[in-house]
């Protein structure tokens, strides 16, 4: 029995995406505003553009945040790789169920108690807090996303593709390089972009490990936000809206072509 798209359906529909994306389409029209009230509209202008890029306050927290999600993906797509080579690839093993609770904990965690744990860490260990606490924080938090991709990828994955590499004299190294990263690529990208969009919008855990000259744009743009709106604001929150939408989008697209190339094979 097919199920009718009734005007109530649309209805619903229509009233759940304005209570999501109005408030932020608002924000992006009023970025754009050439008065300084941000609640009056005082005409089209991109002066508020040119006045953020003068801001070197937001500038350095600007580039601080690049700079930690660029690490912080790397490195957790580097982990997050190899913990799903792991439980893809070597079945059962003395303390998987420990090692699986482990690498997903952070995604089913309340922000907050995983940053106050790594906040109670690093001071336990004296480790000073700025750059790295902040890059290592991210790291552990997105890891576990990037598992989830590349799992998911190396599930479907046909492994007589790699013995016949074996049967021809490739060591395991050499075919996981040449034959399973080649093919699991797609998944790797989505996870790295993954990664990446989860640092660069993170304001709660950045906020707990964070030190001196470690100031992130969120926090920086949260600050501000407390002593009230500006149209400055509105242009840096727009931009950091335009950036997360295109990597979401091209990990969506990416994860797509790897569905897509799975099937064919």
């Amino acid at each position: 029995m097919t199920r009718r798209f009734t005007p109530f359906n649309a209805t619903a529909l229509t009233l759940g995406f304005a209570f999501l994306y109005l408030p932020i389409l608002i924000l992006v029209v009023y970025s754009f505003n050439a008065s300084r009230l941000v609640t009056v509209w005082g005409g089209f202008s991109t002066e508020w553009y040119a006045a953020l890029f003068r801001n070197e306050a937001l500038l350095d927290a600007a580039w601080v945040t690049i700079r930690i999600a660029l690490v912080s993906a790397v490195l957790a797509t580097l982990l997050g790789t190899m913990a799903a080579v792991t439980l893809v690839r070597y079945g059962r093993f003395r303390g998987r169920t420990l090692f699986t609770g482990l690498v997903y904990a952070p995604m089913v965690m309340p922000e907050v108690i995983t940053a106050l744990s790594l906040l109670l860490l690093f001071v336990a260990i004296g480790f000073e807090r700025g750059f790295w606490t902040v890059t290592l924080a991210h790291t552990t938090f997105a890891m576990c996303f990037v598992t989830v991709v590349v799992q998911s990828r190396l599930v479907a994955f046909d492994r007589a593709l790699e013995e016949a590499a074996m049967d021809l004299g490739a060591t395991p190294l050499r075919t996981f390089l040449s034959v399973t990263l080649p093919l699991i690529a797609p998944a790797v990208i989505a996870g790295f972009l993954l990664a990446f969009t989860l640092s660069l919008d993170d304001l709660v855990i950045a906020s707990f490990t964070s030190g001196p000259g470690a100031t992130t744009l969120p926090m920086r743009i949260y600050s501000q936000v407390r002593l009230g709106v500006t149209p400055e604001i509105n242009a840096a929150s727009t931009i950091l809206i335009g950036l997360v939408t295109l990597a979401v989008i091209a990990a969506t697209v990416t994860t797509k072509r790897a569905t897509l190339r799975s099937r064919e094979l």
